[in-house]
């Protein structure tokens, strides 16, 4: 995750050193019959990804886990363990994880009651009912966290009019600082750079179970104001964002959004209100 692997990639290890994820826990119930109510926290809402799939056949296999962990470099720095497992299951000495026609799933019946998209349009209805003129612009929010606020600036800046414009998805970190931060607090605080000195623009991005990275933070709430302010007490925005240090930053300047954990994950949410 520090690498910058998204969730599709850290799954795919996941599975293939879990003795229940990736469909292992339906091989381990079969027969028995499995009814699996799923809230999704990935995008697209793949049902082999969320949760890493313990009900669902498993599209990857250890030569793909070996491939993610090539991929970043983390051969060298990986448990001891955990390579032995992906190296033995690719070579053939561990069982793959099962794949569909498998029959350990011809008695499963998987459900997603929960997701980003219905949390999304959840907002929506509740935005227009407070007399709202709102837009779902982005189901599937992803890549580096501070070029998603860039982006989103931009879009804000572009519309004309009263508007709240309402995305989600999950971005990622590349962690190269040593600060403290998630991926909401690090989107709102390239916004906030973004849209200096703009006024009528506010931002809100949070994740929905109440926690952004490790931080008790769900993420922040800035406006065109917010760097002003920054400056005002001597802060640097660039050299926190640098940091990976957004926490501590929105800390100082008041910005966080704390709500504690919700009990539940649908990923991230992003409202704009443009006045």
């Amino acid at each position: 995750m520090r690498a910058g692997a998204d969730i599709t990639e850290l799954n795919a290890v996941r599975k293939h050193i879990s003795a229940v994820k990736g469909g292992r826990l339906a091989e381990t119930a079969y027969p028995a019959g499995i009814a699996s109510l799923m809230i999704s926290d990935v995008i697209g809402d793949k049902l082999d990804v969320i949760a890493s799939g313990p009900t669902v056949p498993d599209t990857s296999t250890y030569q793909d886990a070996l491939d993610v962990i090539n991929k970043f470099h983390l051969a060298g720095r990986a448990p001891a363990a955990v390579m032995d497992v992906l190296n033995r299951g690719r070579a053939g000495d561990l069982p793959e994880t099962p794949k569909e026609g498998n029959p350990v799933f011809s008695r499963v019946i998987n459900t997603i009651i929960g997701s980003n998209r219905r949390a999304l349009e959840a907002a929506q209805r509740e935005a227009v009912s407070l007399g709202l003129d709102a837009e779902i612009i982005s189901y599937e929010l992803t890549g580096e966290a501070r070029e998603a606020g860039k982006l989103l600036a931009e879009k804000a800046v572009q519309y004309r009019g009263p508007k709240c414009l309402i995305s989600g998805g999950e971005t990622t970190v590349t962690v190269k600082g040593k600060g403290k931060g998630g991926r909401n607090t690090e989107l709102a605080l390239s916004f906030a750079m973004e849209i200096e000195g703009i006024d009528g623009i506010t931002l809100l991005s949070a994740g929905t179970d109440g926690t952004d990275g490790p931080t008790d933070a769900a993420g922040a709430v800035v406006d065109g104001s917010t760097i002003a302010k920054a400056k005002g007490m001597g802060l640097n925005p660039a050299e926190f964002l640098d940091n990976n240090d957004s926490y501590n930053f929105f800390r100082k300047t008041g910005s966080l959004l704390i709500t504690g954990p919700t009990g539940t994950n649908v990923m991230d949410v992003q409202i704009i209100c443009k006045t």
